[in-house]
């Protein structure tokens, strides 16, 4: 089986890498367009121009499956990748995992883009899916792009100012954008306070890898052999995997589980 997946730069690694570990054998795709990056401050057209294109590069690999591993993209681009593509090509998209966090109660925080913080959509999930919940939205400017570059200094310093932002009593944290998942760990130390209980970090990754493989009425396999090939694109061509991605440990099993072409 072959999945690709779609993000304007490194954000799709935590969710490839989740379907490598779900289906080691599965042909791995990754589209995207980091030249174009921010994405998140583009208007909406501009934005779903852009990832329409990225989304075409990927579907030109005849994939059986996208995953739009991007929650900007997927806020405003993912209708008109869904009516392009489809049925031909089961489209997913990336949706902050509020609901899970919320049901539990207490404080929860959404770290997320500027962009996506705030907007009615965002907006539209806590007021479904908060409940009783008390929800926090967290803007994280520069987070995504110091993620993007390996920027090591810039990442502590923006998940430093969003631990600031975010209220000492939380119990969980959605990382609602997915370039954050390459950093949880440091986003976890950042948030901790002493004393509290174990700080619980939300993330879509699996969720929707685990989606592509339903989708295409796949079973998990993870003990399959590692046969799966990687095909990077930028901007629609051919590339290999950038060195950023190599400083996370995301794209080092990307980089390690199958050859690279």
């Amino acid at each position: 089986m072959k999945i690709a997946l779609m993000d304007s730069g490194i954000g799709l690694l935590a969710a490839a890498a989740a379907v490598r570990r779900l289906r080691p054998d599965a042909e791995l795709v990754l589209s995207s367009d980091p030249g174009s990056m921010p994405w998140g401050p583009r208007t909406p057209e501009d934005l779903t121009a852009l990832a329409l294109d990225v989304a075409r590069a990927a579907a030109a690999q005849r994939p059986d499956a996208l995953i739009i591993a991007c929650n900007t993209a997927s806020v405003h681009a993912l209708p008109a990748i869904r009516a392009e593509l489809e049925p031909a090509l089961p489209v997913i998209g990336t949706v902050p995992a509020i609901k899970p966090a919320a049901a539990g109660g207490g404080s929860v925080a959404i770290w997320a883009t500027p962009a996506t913080t705030g907007s009615p959509y965002q907006r539209g999930l806590i007021a479904e899916f908060g409940g009783s919940a008390e929800v926090t939205e967290v803007p994280c400017p520069g987070l995504a792009d110091a993620v993007e570059h390996g920027d090591e200094a810039g990442i502590d310093r923006t998940v430093a100012a969003a631990a600031a932002l975010t209220p000492p009593d939380v119990r969980a944290v959605v990382l609602g954008c997915t370039h954050y998942e390459l950093v949880a760990t440091r986003i976890r130390d950042a948030v901790q306070r002493p004393g509290r209980p174990p700080l619980a970090l939300h993330a879509s990754a699996g969720a929707v890898a685990a989606q592509a493989l339903r989708r295409i009425g796949a079973e998990p396999a993870p003990t399959a052999a590692p046969s799966g090939a990687l095909t990077v694109l930028r901007a629609g061509r051919v590339a290999t995997l950038p060195d950023a991605a190599l400083t996370y440990a995301e794209g080092r099993i990307l980089a390690a589980g199958a050859p690279v072409r």
